[in-house]
């Protein structure tokens, strides 16, 4: 972390700092354990007033907090409170099922956990034919609170879709689509590959951004637009990017992605 930054670390999220007897850890103690600076530089960033406690900001070194419980900002960034839960993401492949397990006998998220130790259970779900991230957990109120609609979590996705998408089409996009369902609501729109311009392009390559949860969602959506859909990945959820994540791998979420998870769920 270069001095004065906010915290923007890749530590898994399921290490956990050393308490003592009580149970309580120096506050300093716990953010350079977490990874957010050198114990000098969280004494620096303390003295600053740049960490706050339960809404409070703390300037005191040597004060103690229980990390199970301590709502901990660094420069307003939440750290997650200290749990044995775990939060993963996985690069959800092609042809999975979004469950745990499936009486037709067909692949599923349970297959590929299925040498972990913890009851682990999907936040949302994606298309069996929809590849991209999903977020496994054991902790339910995280699931629950994350998947709610009310708490607008962007979700990022790259479609392959049927024919041009011009400038219009985007602009329509994000103007908002009505469903039979309801309206959509659009984030963001582009177009990533694919000319226009170019007499007999047969495809396009877009990416949209919504926060929505609705069966099938996004095929619905271009679809409606004129624009079927080939291939779908989602690339995004909230802080959470798919880099670096190949089809059927998974990785712990790292400290500041689940903090800010934890802030988008209002946990």
């Amino acid at each position: 972390m270069k001095p004065h930054d906010a915290p923007d670390n890749d530590q898994p999220s399921s290490q956990r700092p050393e308490t003592d007897e009580d149970g309580l850890i120096r506050l300093q103690k716990l953010l350079a354990q977490s990874g957010v600076a050198s114990r000098r530089k969280c004494e620096e960033l303390m003295l600053d007033g740049l960490v706050e406690v339960d809404g409070e900001v703390v300037t005191r070194l040597g004060t103690k907090v229980d990390p199970r419980t301590a709502v901990v900002r660094v420069e307003g960034k939440r750290l997650p409170p200290i749990s044995d839960k775990v939060y993963l993401v996985l690069n959800k492949p092609r042809g999975v099922v979004s469950t745990m397990s499936d009486p037709e006998g067909r692949r599923t998220l349970g297959d590929l956990v299925a040498d972990r130790p913890e009851r682990l259970f999907h936040v949302g779900r994606l298309d069996t034919d929809t590849e991209g991230l999903i977020i496994l957990t054991n902790d339910g109120d995280f699931a629950q609170h994350l998947a709610h609609p009310s708490h607008e979590v962007d979700k990022t996705y790259v479609a392959e879709v049927d024919g041009e998408v011009h400038v219009r089409t985007v602009r329509r996009l994000l103007a908002g689509v009505e469903l039979e369902d309801g309206p959509v609501t659009v984030s963001a729109a582009r177009v990533l590959g694919g000319d226009p311009r170019r007499e007999g392009s047969n495809r396009s390559i877009v990416e949209l951004t919504i926060h929505e949860g609705r069966n099938r969602i996004v095929r619905r959506l271009l679809d409606h637009v004129g624009h079927p859909v080939r291939r779908l990945t989602r690339t995004q959820i909230g802080p959470v990017t798919l880099t670096r994540l190949r089809s059927g791998e998974m990785r712990e979420l790292t400290v500041a992605e689940l903090g800010e998870l934890m802030d988008s769920a209002q946990l």
